[in-house]
């Protein structure tokens, strides 16, 4: 039930005659309540009606799509297509030369670590003393007096050449 203010109250039993429409609020009993039609009620039902009828402006400028339009539309969407491929294929090609080179540096430390053992135990198994030993008294070795020795400051390499005999 929907009650309006005072002054209404006393027109509930009348029905406005003629064409004039009157913006009154109604004092009504039962389930037939009148709906009170306002100024922005009717734009809203007009709004559609402006909306339709801009929808059917834009479709009539969307439709002239011709064949050029389309050729260079597909032109392009395969040029991007075939970049992007490239792309995803380089970034695999990267990717899977990443993982090669881990692989082949984790192989160079492992065969690094294996090589300084093998040095490590060759090492720890030559005996100088025997070494010595055996070419002092088995082969006739005899260790460098005063004057044998003649000493070449090295040129930066690791090793010397000789071209020619050395002076006495």
């Amino acid at each position: 039930m929907r009650r309006a203010n005072s002054t209404t109250r006393t027109n509930a039993g009348r029905q406005s005659t003629g064409s004039r429409k009157t913006n009154q609020n109604y004092y009504v009993e039962g389930s037939a309540v009148r709906k009170v039609q306002t100024a922005s009620a009717k734009r809203e039902y007009e709004r559609p009606v402006y909306q339709t009828r801009s929808v059917h402006k834009t479709k009539i400028k969307a439709v002239p799509m011709n064949k050029g339009y389309m050729a260079v539309a597909v032109v392009a969407f395969v040029i991007v297509c075939s970049v992007l491929i490239g792309y995803v294929n380089l970034q695999s090609n990267i990717t899977s030369h990443i993982t090669t080179i881990s692989k082949l540096e984790s192989q160079l430390n492992e065969m690094k670590l294996a090589n300084d053992e093998t040095y490590t135990k060759i090492m720890s198994s030559v005996d100088l003393e025997e070494i010595k030993r055996i070419a002092v008294n088995e082969l006739g070795m005899k260790y460098a007096k005063e004057g044998q020795v003649v000493e070449y400051t090295g040129e930066g390499n690791d090793y010397v050449r000789q071209y020619g005999e050395l002076p006495e």
